[in-house]
């Protein structure tokens, strides 16, 4: 079966833009073959800074001729009572390029009507491919495009070369005046000559003879080969830092290891300093010792090669010496200014134009930690530190150069200040969890801290009606609240989301717009959304969930304790008949209000069934009150699985709707009473009574 080749040639394409835009390519043009019903064995996409490769194997010369059927209107508005046909008929068989006589009928569900069957020839795949791969190429996503020269195509880059084959042939198609060829080129410095392409393995060889090596996988495995090979004896590791390897495999065509050194002056520098330096500014993996400490060594990863590397180690060196002597430099001027003068220059900071300075946003998180630490029993003295500091390193000039260190440099610099450890801690964690999968503070005055800076930002943007619309977060709002949401769960943390939106509103006053009811529902309801996501993610039913959201979402922590239970719980076999029994008593009192307390009168109890129930309910109330006050979730369901059998013999022997209106609202009162109690629990009317 034949092979397909289409190679997108351009200049250098950033290192991030690659792996998102060959993962959808792949996906679409799998998509597309099967949409056009193309048999394939593989689909493959290979990339480099200079190319966009899509690879398909086995695919057929052209489509299987196919039977197509469309239906067209009711056979009752086709054809008259005497056969003859209508203008609805006429009209759809002249749209299908048919005679009415070449009209069928075809019985469906819903009833019968005209239809058309013919036969459709199957096209031929280059064909397909012509029509396709124009608006293919057009439509892989990059997070920027841009224009050149006098053309209107807009791509990540300019396009050179488009090469495009299928069974040894070219592909014709034109892209803004480039057309699509059978030739390709090599490395740009080491082998930039044209040559031939025939097909897929011819094409792969001459890559590989030219210097490039256009399959991510074995770069990053003639990476890491390099790596191994430079560091020699096995003595010194190589700080391994995913995100950086990828970068630089998508950053060379061909790679070339290279190990150099710096001053161990340098090592004086803290750690963290060191290794962004040379991550950031150089793309260099740092070198370490047996013990874990730095080594005076960096590892580089070239895209060309020469007799002589020596040249290229020493261009390395020099430039990397520039950059750590800039970091000493800005190390040396921060620590002339502490930390808590530096607070007063976040005045000159504006957090959001709407909310204020980032010295405002201080202030209310030092009031907002205070009102956390209060309510969770944490020290207070440390937490107001901590929030007085955690954003201090923000207008220093480390953090100034490399972005990536806020939270870190603070943490450096309190502690040089002799500041406590759990405030030089809470400084930095209070930035955790900074992804969905990053580790969590570990310390209480971190946690506290970090979600006051967090509820800060999202009551003040929701305030604002900076909401998140679609995939669009610029001020991550979905991440600030699943960081809430998982600190809250981790460290079982009790706490009114109520009580704490309105603390937040009420510090940031004028700066916010939306009514107070309006924003707390809001934004309980952001928080909601993300609460059934973690739990689903758990394994847990959606109707589980909704069930205890139903009923109450004001205790994150609580909510999610009784709907593992209630998950749990629900893994009983008599689980299914419990929730029978009780759908029973939430139909009989649909439509039944009963406004104020459901009082039953003992009196009009004239029915041995309903007797029991009511006795029975009256003796487990005090106990099943007691039970949700101890939060024993588990014990308080197994208490309303008892009276499973009473309820049933009750609907059984038991007219609740009496023609008598006393004893009918009186039974009405006692249903609705066992309804009201086991709601505190949960909503059970949401939950499926099928597993």
């Amino acid at each position: 079966m034949p092979d397909l080749i289409l190679e997108i040639g351009t200049e250098e394409i950033p290192a991030g833009f690659l792996p998102p835009a060959l993962d959808d390519m792949k996906r679409r043009f799998e998509g597309f073959l099967k949409e056009n019903a193309l048999a394939f064995d593989t689909v493959e996409t290979l990339g480099t800074p200079r190319r966009l490769v899509l690879i398909a194997r086995g695919l057929p010369v052209c489509q299987e001729d196919r039977e197509e059927e469309l239906l067209g209107p009711p056979k009752a508005a086709a054809f008259g009572p005497d056969g003859t046909p209508t203008k609805a008929a006429t009209g759809f068989a002249r749209a299908k390029g048919v005679s009415v006589e070449d009209l069928g009928v075809k019985e469906t569900p819903k009833g019968a009507y005209v239809c058309i069957r013919r036969k459709v020839e199957g096209k031929e795949t280059a064909a397909l491919l012509s029509a396709f791969f124009p608006k293919f190429i057009l439509a892989i996503p990059f997070r920027k495009s841009m224009r050149w020269g006098a053309g209107t195509l807009r791509f990540a880059r300019p396009i050179h070369w488009i090469l495009a084959l299928f069974d040894g042939a070219v592909v014709p198609f034109e892209l803004d005046g480039i057309p699509a060829g059978n030739l390709s080129r090599g490395h740009r410095f080491l082998a930039p000559e044209v040559f031939k392409v025939t097909d897929v393995e011819g094409y792969l060889r001459g890559l590989e003879a030219r210097s490039v090596m256009a399959d991510p996988a074995r770069r990053e495995a003639a990476i890491r080969a390099g790596i191994k090979e430079a560091l020699e004896s096995g003595a010194l590791l190589w700080l391994e830092n995913p995100e950086l390897l990828t970068e630089v495999t998508y950053l060379v065509e061909y790679p070339f290891v290279v190990i150099g050194r710096f001053d161990e002056g340098y090592l004086e520098l803290p750690r963290e300093v060191l290794v962004t330096a040379m991550r950031e500014h150089q793309r260099y993996f740092s070198v370490t010792r047996p013990d874990g400490t730095l080594a005076p060594m960096f590892i580089a990863v070239n895209n060309t090669y020469r007799e002589g590397l020596d040249t290229f180690v020493k261009g390395h060196e020099r430039v990397l010496r520039a950059r750590l002597e800039d970091a000493r430099f800005f190390f040396e001027e921060d620590r002339k200014v502490p930390l808590e003068k530096r607070v007063e220059e976040l005045k000159g900071v504006v957090f959001h134009a709407k909310l204020g300075t980032s010295y405002e946003k201080v202030q209310r998180i030092l009031q907002l930690s205070a009102y956390l630490a209060d309510s969770l029993g944490v020290p207070g003295e440390a937490v107001q530190r901590a929030a007085l500091l955690c954003k201090a390193d923000l207008v220093s000039e480390m953090v100034g150069e490399f972005p990536s260190l806020q939270g870190i440099m603070g943490r450096i610099y309190a502690r040089l200040e002799g500041e406590p450890d759990e405030v030089c801690e809470a400084i930095y964690e209070h930035y955790l969890p900074r992804f969905s999968e990053d580790k969590l503070p570990e310390g209480a005055v971190g946690a506290v801290v970090g979600m006051a800076d967090r509820m800060d930002t999202l009551v003040g943007c929701f305030g604002n009606d900076l909401v998140p619309t679609g995939a669009a977060d610029p001020f991550g709002l979905r991440r600030a609240a699943l960081a809430i949401l998982r600190i809250i769960l981790e460290k079982d943390y009790a706490l009114s989301l109520t009580e704490w939106v309105e603390k937040a509103a009420a510090l940031l006053g004028e700066k916010i717009v939306m009514a107070l009811e309006p924003l707390t529902e809001a934004v309980r309801e952001f928080f909601a959304v993300r609460f059934r996501g973690v739990l689903q993610a758990e394994g847990i039913a959606f109707d589980t969930i909704e069930a205890v959201i139903a009923r109450s979402f004001d205790d994150v922590a609580d909510s999610a304790r009784r709907v593992r239970v209630l998950h749990e719980f629900r893994q009983d076999p008599a689980f299914a008949s419990l929730m029978l029994s009780f759908k029973r008593v939430v139909n009989i009192l649909e439509g039944q209000e009963m406004e104020g307390d459901a009082v039953v009168d003992p009196v009009l109890l004239r029915e041995a069934p309903e007797k029991a129930l009511f006795e029975e309910t009256e003796r487990l109330r005090d106990r099943f009150l007691a039970l949700m006050d101890a939060k024993d979730y588990r014990t308080a369901l197994e208490l309303i699985a008892t009276l499973k059998p009473m309820v049933d013999r009750f609907f059984d022997e038991v007219l609740v709707m009496d023609p008598d209106e006393a004893l009918r609202r009186n039974r009405v009162s006692l249903l609705t009473g066992i309804q009201r109690l086991f709601s505190r629990f949960a909503d059970f009317s949401k939950v499926s009574a099928s597993l």
